[in-house]
């Protein structure tokens, strides 16, 4: 089964850094485009990131791009978001993906 699991959220405040990963098991990584996307309070999910397989190429959101960046390690499986220069409309709950399956996301918070 795949099996994803975030990792990484927490309380920041509004200008900071964090960084999430996403372990991910069940499928070949490798050869596998993963997304990031996010999900605030009482909003809808928001696509937040995709990079290709390769981990050479990658897309974002225009709420995140050039704040937010996206890379993958297929030695161990995972997915990262480095995010920076936080903003309190970066609070949600964030989740990866791949294909149809999403795993447990982990919150953020930004906030003084």
């Amino acid at each position: 089964d795949v099996q994803l699991q975030a990792s990484g959220g927490g309380l920041v405040q509004p200008g900071g850094s964090l960084r999430l990963s996403c372990a991910a098991s069940g499928f070949i990584f490798s050869t596998s485009g993963m997304n990031w996307l996010r999900q605030a309070p009482g909003k809808g999910v928001e696509w937040v990131s995709y990079i290709y397989s390769g981990g050479n190429r990658a897309t974002y959101a225009a709420s995140v791009e050039g704040r937010f960046t996206i890379s993958k390690d297929s030695s161990k499986n995972t997915v990262y978001l480095q995010m920076n220069n936080l903003k309190p409309e970066d609070t949600a709950m964030y989740y990866c993906q791949v294909d149809d399956t999403r795993g447990q996301g982990t919150l953020v918070t930004v906030s003084s």
